[in-house]
C-alpha cells in the first residue's frame, strides 16, 4: 500500500521536526514549510492526503490556508495546530471546515489520532460545495456589519458564532471572516466602500 503524504506548516522549526518524526516513524512521507504562504503553494501545487497548520504565522495565518484548501481542494483534510491562547479559534476553524485540531504541547498519540481522524472524515463525507450559494444571507450579513458596530465586534471577537442566525456555509462563512473582498466580490459584484472597508478590517484584523 502506497504511503500517506502529509505537509506540516508551522513558523517553529522544532513543531516540523517534532511532527515529521513522528509521522515518518509511522510510515508517512512528510513535508514541511516553515512560511504560511510557500506552504499553502505546495498544499495546492502537490499532492498530500493531510495537511496540518499552525493557526498563527508571520505571513499569512491558518484561517487563510484553511480556506484556500478547502477552496482549492474540498476533499483535503486540514488539522489546526494551536497553542492554549487560541483553542477557541481552533474550535472555530472545525466549525469552519477543519477536520480536527491539535493543542501544543501534544503527545505522538494525540497526533496520530487526530491525523487518523483527519483521513477518515475526508474518506467518509462528501466535501461541502465551495462556491457561494446563499447570495441574500451574505448580502445581509455585509450591510448589517457595515451598518452595525456592534455586530462588527462581535464578528472580530466572536468569528463563526457571530453567525450562527444566518444559513451560510463553512466556505461562506470562512470568506467573510478572512476579509476575502475579491472572492466576495466575484461571486455577488461589487461591494459598497463601508463594506469592503469593514472586510479589510476583519482581514488586517488576524484575530484568531
Amino acid at each position: 500500500m502506497e504511503n500517506k503524504k502529509a505537509l506540516v506548516i508551522d513558523d517553529e522549526q522544532i513543531v516540523l521536526d517534532s511532527v515529521s518524526k513522528i509521522l515518518t516513524g509511522e510510515n508517512y512521507e512528510v513535508d514541511v514549510s516553515l512560511s504560511g504562504r510557500k506552504g499553502l503553494e505546495g498544499a495546492i501545487q502537490k499532492d498530500y492526503d493531510v495537511v496540518l497548520t499552525d493557526i498563527r504565522m508571520p505571513d499569512i495565518g491558518g484561517m487563510r490556508v484553511l480556506r484556500d484548501i478547502r477552496r482549492a481542494k474540498p476533499s483535503l483534510p486540514v488539522v489546526i495546530i494551536t497553542g492554549y491562547a487560541t483553542v477557541r479559534s481552533a474550535v472555530q476553524a472545525m466549525k469552519l471546515g477543519a477536520a480536527d485540531y491539535l493543542e501544543k504541547p501534544f503527545t505522538p498519540d494525540q497526533l496520530l489520532k487526530a491525523v487518523a481522524s483527519a483521513l477518515e472524515m475526508a474518506s467518509t463525507q462528501v466535501p461541502e460545495e465551495q462556491e457561494l450559494i446563499h447570495k441574500q444571507e451574505m448580502i445581509k450579513v455585509l450591510e448589517r456589519a457595515a451598518s452595525d458596530a456592534t455586530f462588527f465586534t462581535s464578528l472580530l471577537e466572536d468569528a463563526a458564532d457571530a453567525l450562527d442566525e444566518y444559513d451560510l456555509t463553512g466556505p461562506e462563512k470562512l470568506a467573510l471572516l478572512t476579509g476575502d473582498a475579491e472572492w466576495i466580490e466575484e461571486q455577488i459584484g461589487p461591494l459598497t466602500r463601508s463594506q469592503r472597508r469593514w472586510l479589510e478590517v476583519r482581514k488586517s484584523a488576524e484575530i484568531w
